[in-house]
């Protein structure tokens, strides 16, 4: 599904935040990404969708090059990829149906999207996100009148409205408290597996990629450190091998613990 074939990526001011990552992820999974803040984390989600351009190697989402695309065939590969952010990305001022058909824009000419023209058969998508996230009682209150949480959930179905192949989600849970945490992740295991989307998740929790992932990348100092699929995990092994992504033992990790 997704292919990082010697990818590094150099920020104008000097700044390496990929060296040379070669990663492979395949169709289905829930990869959890993680590591210290500087990491590289966010840059592999948004060279992905090519929010940003690489600076040397390739990206390719289901067989494109998406390094190499431009125009049209670039609005087809992001049109297949859902986005999910630590700040929700909403927009307050508007209801929560607008914000949600805003999911719809990359299947019909730009001046109906500007003036607010979606089918009947868009707001049929948009109601059964909703319903997906539970927040379908809030389909025509204004999105700035929701909870952090409730925000969340309206972007998630925001990202399912687009109907993707794969789902990017940059720590989803930051600005989230404990509970309303486990309830956003919730959601996006549960369209992980029932939808069978491709799930690539940067988180800072250690306990949230080993409850919700399939498998967890470590990355350091933009290098890919650590990879390893849940299954094959040993608890006891796998925290002391945390010292490779954080420089140091990892004991615990206590975000589930308030819940």
């Amino acid at each position: 599904m997704i292919q990082f074939q010697n990818v590094s990526k150099v920020y104008p001011n000097g700044t390496k935040a990929l060296n040379d990552v070669n990663l492979e992820i395949k169709e289905g999974e829930f990869v959890a990404i993680i590591g210290l803040s500087g990491a590289g984390k966010s840059t592999m989600l948004r060279l992905i969708n090519q929010l940003i351009d690489a600076t040397s190697g390739s990206v390719l989402v289901d067989g494109v090059d998406v390094t190499k695309a431009k125009g049209k065939k670039l609005r087809e590969v992001r049109r297949q990829i859902g986005m999910i952010f630590q700040g929700f990305n909403i927009v307050k001022r508007a209801s929560v149906l607008t914000n949600v058909l805003s999911g719809r824009v990359g299947y019909h000419p730009s001046w109906k999207t500007v003036l607010g023209i979606f089918p009947e058969e868009d707001k049929q998508i948009a109601y059964r996100a909703l319903q997906r996230v539970d927040i379908l009682e809030k389909v025509h209150s204004r999105a700035s009148d929701l909870s952090g949480g409730q925000q969340q959930r309206v972007a998630i179905a925001r990202a399912l409205a687009q109907e993707p192949k794969l789902m990017l989600a940059d720590e989803p849970v930051a600005s989230l408290d404990p509970i309303t945490t486990v309830q956003v992740m919730d959601y996006l295991k549960k369209i992980n597996r029932e939808d069978g989307i491709t799930t690539v998740a940067n988180l800072h929790h250690v306990d949230l990629a080993l409850k919700y992932a399939t498998r967890v990348v470590g990355v350091r100092e933009g290098r890919l450190v650590y990879d390893m699929p849940i299954k094959g995990i040993d608890k006891p092994r796998f925290f002391k091998d945390l010292e490779k992504v954080y420089g140091r033992p990892i004991e615990h990790d206590d975000v589930l613990e308030e819940v």
